[in-house]
């Protein structure tokens, strides 16, 4: 038993090492721009605006260049907003109130709220109160209390330089995004396929709470879409990517409505099966078109994860052609359903098909002409 218990540890260990070095290695490039834009800021206001330990250059430098996936000219303007009015707060409250334990406390209270009331973002919320709550607990810096407030400005502008003079490639996030979404999208066609193979109405729930359970991927890819497409703005090198990450976010919108579909679909599909509502024909066809519809969904992945432009249209045509084939099919009478709940099943599948479809880069009305009318 200890035996097992130690080589099960170093299983975990030799997993968090090779996390941990994968985790790193991808690190290397944005610890490098943090390490430049942070040193950088400190060094100028320092040595050009002549501030003594200006560490609020640095460390705006630092937020703003961090691995959050929010658009970075953001980050900068709520650290230079809140900076500046966490200031003011601290020193008017100061005015009123005076020094103390007491005085910061009712202090960082309202700067808190106040920020919540101007603004739902967290760094700015941070910035804010952390400088009211300085200017109650802290002697002023030389120059005055607003010295801070130029520092975070510094470091804000340097990190838009280091952004714009040396920017990662804006599409790759987006592209890992797309491939996770697009892999659970698959996989819960595949479970509702295996639900129906072996009648297990449990299955088909399962692939319902991974479909629900997969919506905060598209938020993380819309984040990431919004920071990239910041980037292509602001920096030359990339500007020409703009077009192809406008087309993800096109594409994006469809996945999501595919998704949702497909939880709608999965949920329909536990009632026929607790209904016996599909014969055993009609049960092996809607698995195999469930089966190769995952399968054009992978190909579809490939696509629009796709660096090179030629193999990405390669693979989009390619999805196309397997998803308006499936489409081509989907009838309850060829498909040999014969009861209306076994009917109910195929007509929600039909949008999904349509979403894909038009996520593959088909026009709206090509993709439902291709469905058999009804």
């Amino acid at each position: 038993m200890a035996q097992t218990g130690l080589s099960a540890s170093r299983r975990f260990l030799r997993g968090r090492i090779r996390t941990g070095l994968v985790r790193s290695r991808n690190s290397l490039i944005p610890g490098i721009q943090m390490t430049v834009g942070a040193v950088g800021a400190y060094a100028f206001a320092e040595y050009v605006l002549g501030h003594s330990g200006p560490l609020f250059a640095a460390t705006s430098a630092l937020i703003a260049l961090g691995f959050s996936r929010d658009p970075r000219l953001r980050r900068v303007i709520e650290v230079g907003l809140g900076c500046t009015i966490g200031i003011a707060v601290g020193d008017l409250l100061l005015h009123w109130l005076g020094a103390g334990i007491w005085q910061a406390a009712v202090v960082l209270l309202i700067s808190i709220l106040l920020a919540r009331f101007l603004d739902s973002g967290n760094i700015f919320t941070t910035q804010l109160a952390l400088q009211s709550l300085l200017v109650v607990l802290l002697p002023p810096p030389a120059g005055g209390p607003f010295t801070r407030s130029l520092d975070a400005v510094v470091g804000g502008v340097v990190a838009l330089l280091v952004t714009v003079l040396a920017p990662k490639d804006p599409r790759r996030e987006p592209r890992k995004d797309v491939q996770k979404l697009l892999h659970e999208l698959a996989e819960v066609l595949r479970e509702c396929a295996s639900a129906l193979t072996y009648s297990d109405s449990t299955q088909a729930w399962h692939a319902l709470v991974r479909g629900r359970s997969s919506q905060p991927l598209v938020d993380a890819m819309r984040h990431s879409l919004r920071a990239s497409g910041e980037v292509a703005t602001l920096a030359p090198a990339y500007r020409r990517h703009r077009d192809e990450l406008d087309r993800l976010e096109q594409s994006l919108d469809y996945i999501d409505l595919a998704l949702r579909n497909s939880r709608v679909f999965a949920r329909r599909l536990t009632s026929a099966i607790n209904h016996a509502a599909l014969t055993d024909e009609a049960t092996e066809n809607i698995a195999d078109v469930l089966q190769e519809t995952a399968a054009a969904i992978d190909e579809l992945s490939l696509g629009l994860a796709e660096v090179h432009e030629g193999a990405r249209s390669s693979h989009l045509r390619s999805a196309r052609q397997e998803l308006g084939t499936i489409a081509g099919r989907l009838h309850p009478k060829m498909l040999e359903v014969e009861r209306l709940e076994g009917e109910t099943v195929v007509m929600l599948f039909r949008p999904l098909m349509v979403d894909l479809l038009e996520a593959a880069g088909m026009e709206s009305r090509e993709a439902r002409d291709i469905l058999p009318p009804l």
